[in-house]
């Protein structure tokens, strides 16, 4: 199987798979009916594992995403919950399916709420809040019912599980026109949205699961791709390999002025299965003793061809300085064609000069300053990342690591894909710098550069979630990483 998952789709991307399908024939009440089923058993299954009171209060609009809320109430109040819905809008102003679904909620023994000082009351004697106010189709601010009612929600302190997209949510930018529902997880229905991933989106999503409907496949054009977890597997190990087989990995980094980095990246290497790693740095720099430190002459660069030419992958850039010499080692890297991961300064380097050619092995692993650098823009504001880098892949020809919450891999010809594993512990000085040395690691074992920069990005989280449960996620620093890779890799072998 490949790294390809779940599609991601723009809010018009979706609309125009659901109209082809209602064009074949396929049943939008139905589409409505299979949604709250698969919505109901998320419900369930929250409040099962949480162990909280069998009673949801249901915020409900007057469209589909409401219809998709009295769908799901109606299941739950026959298994035994108490549901009570808080339509925001009179009942004249529901749609069609809403008020159908509506009306079949209020048969099945659904309880109905149009107080909002009630509502309010209520919000301290329930167990979770499941939000079914506005789907995809938000584009504008929140009128004043919509506001209000999210205002509500958010300030509840209860579980709030959102249908499809989180209320106020633009389903394709990830922006927030005035205020949206913080959801603690996301039941999307079908396929993912852009929306979740860009701007305000994945601060407001909480945890993303599936709900199926019945849509058929279609040959659309998708936007992205969540990454396919089942496809993820370390090389196996050979019994006889000797440490040069298990992979020797060169890596340029490091400096008086930051040491630590050069360090954190070869350290990594080691501990994501490197059987050596040679570190060329300044002499001051101490390094562990399973680390081989040599001294870079940047006037000659003999020595270290000596070593690129036995080793497997190359690292270059983690606290080289933004210097003259850490330009000449990246121009002269790039001349050599084996697997390279390019990251902090000597990224800097190639925003420096952007005619440079790339080799095709190479792996980039930016931050989003640091992409902003690269294609040359110096806006502080949000931009389209997903087109924008793809066509700096397409151009430059190489794969392409843009780390944050959540992760994009890019590379030419292939949909990004969107890595949403990983924990706030991530966001500390250095844990790039692991990540670099992750991934060079796994390049050692004659993987792609995309599946060794998706692999390497899952391993990467999942050791940043392993610590943040130890440490918390406000006390995690780069070096305690290192110490869960070992917990990180036994998801994949």
């Amino acid at each position: 199987m490949g790294l390809d998952g779940i599609k991601v789709v723009t809010a018009q991307g979706m609309k125009d798979l659901e109209n082809r399908a209602f064009q074949k024939g396929y049943s939008e009440l139905e589409f409505m009916q299979q949604a709250g089923i698969s919505v109901a058993v998320e419900v369930e299954k929250f409040i099962q594992e949480r162990k909280l009171p069998k009673e949801v209060l249901i915020f409900a609009g007057r469209g589909n995403n409401a219809g998709d809320g009295f769908a799901a109430g109606a299941i739950l109040v026959a298994k035994g919950y108490s549901v009570i819905a808080y339509p925001i809008y009179p009942l004249e102003r529901f749609g069609t399916l809403c008020r159908s679904m509506y009306e079949n909620f209020c048969a099945q023994g659904g309880k109905v709420e149009f107080s909002l000082e009630k509502i309010q009351e209520r919000v301290n004697h329930t167990g979770l809040i499941l939000d079914a106010l506005v789907g995809t189709g938000m584009k504008k601010s929140a009128d004043n019912e919509l506001a209000s009612a999210i205002e509500i929600a958010n300030h509840s302190k209860l579980p709030i599980l959102a249908i499809d997209i989180p209320s106020g949510l633009n389903g394709t930018t990830g922006e927030v026109g005035s205020i949206a529902i913080h959801a603690t997880k996301t039941i999307y229905l079908e396929l993912a949205k852009t929306g979740f991933f860009l701007r305000d989106g994945w601060d407001h999503v909480g945890e993303i699961v599936r709900g199926g409907f019945g849509l058929p496949e279609d040959k659309m054009k998708a936007s992205a791709c969540l990454l396919n977890l089942s496809s993820l597997k370390l090389p196996p190990i050979q019994r006889s390999w000797h440490k040069y087989q298990k992979g020797y990995v060169v890596a340029i980094a490091g400096s008086e002025e930051m040491p630590g980095a050069a360090v954190l990246a070869s350290s990594a290497a080691l501990r994501s299965g490197a059987g050596i790693v040679r570190l060329f740095c300044p002499d001051k720099i101490t390094v562990p003793c399973e680390i081989i430190r040599q001294s870079l002459d940047d006037k000659n660069f003999d020595a270290l061809d000596q070593e690129i030419a036995r080793a497997n992958s190359i690292l270059v850039g983690p606290g080289l300085g933004r210097v003259k010499k850490t330009d000449k080692i990246v121009q002269h890297l790039l001349k050599i064609s084996k697997p390279l991961v390019i990251d902090a300064d000597a990224l800097f380097s190639l925003a420096k000069y952007p005619s440079w050619k790339l080799p095709s092995s190479c792996i980039l692993t930016p931050h989003k300053q640091e992409m902003k650098r690269l294609l040359g823009l110096e806006t502080k504001e949000e931009i389209d990342w997903l087109s924008l880098c793809q066509n700096y892949v397409e151009e430059k020809q190489v794969t392409l690591v843009l780390k944050g919450a959540p992760t994009f891999i890019f590379m030419s010809g292939h949909l990004p894909i969107i890595i949403t594993q990983g924990d706030p512990a991530l966001a500390t000085a250095g844990s790039g710098d692991v990540l670099t040395g992750v991934i060079t690691a796994l390049l050692c074992h004659r993987l792609t550069p995309r599946y060794a920069a998706a692999l390497g990005c899952f391993i990467h989280a999942v050791a940043g979630k392993k610590a943040a449960e130890n440490l918390t996620s406000y006390s995690v620093i780069a070096s305690d990483l290192l110490k869960f890779l070992s917990k990180a890799l036994e998801y994949v072998t």
